[in-house]
């Protein structure tokens, strides 16, 4: 975990699905959750950009947070969007299924292994170590360059 998120001692994340993989936001930057409406495609966006909804009166776009991390993922029924604020602006992150929140103590937050390098590395906050397994936790503010929230 960085160093300056160990104040608050523990982390509650939204744990969500991309595939057969479980991931987590941090609760605070989740502002809702909503079953994936009718998305409006755009035409050459780039191949993650699913399209746009309107959400009581906005516009946000959705991100296929599946794409943007090289996960091939279908839609489904139970596909879902968690719709946060990234730097000013309501994106909205297309993904399987939302599973539950959980509490994970910050001892049990180890960083993202070395393994892990490059743009993806990025990402992750760490991999909270919870009973049934793992949950890679993001870092939502690094999902997008300055130039790629621009277009968005």
């Amino acid at each position: 975990m960085k160093e300056s998120e160990k104040t608050l001692g523990s982390l509650q994340v939204v744990c969500f699905k991309i595939g057969s993989e479980e991931y987590g936001i941090e609760i605070l930057k989740v502002q809702e959750i909503l079953k994936l409406p009718k998305v409006t495609k755009l035409p050459r966006s780039a191949s993650y950009i699913q399209g746009v909804i309107d959400l009581r009166g906005i516009v946000i776009p959705i991100i296929n947070l599946g794409k943007r991390f090289g996960i091939d993922i279908g839609e489904n029924s139970s596909s879902r969007a968690i719709v946060v604020d990234i730097q000013g602006k309501k994106i909205g992150l297309a993904i399987d299924a939302v599973s539950h929140v959980v509490k994970i103590d910050e001892d049990d937050i180890e960083p993202a292994p070395p393994i892990v390098k490059g743009i993806s590395g990025r990402y992750i906050i760490g991999v909270g170590k919870v009973k049934d397994g793992f949950i890679v936790i993001l870092d939502i503010d690094q999902i997008f360059s300055s130039e790629e929230l621009k277009v968005l």
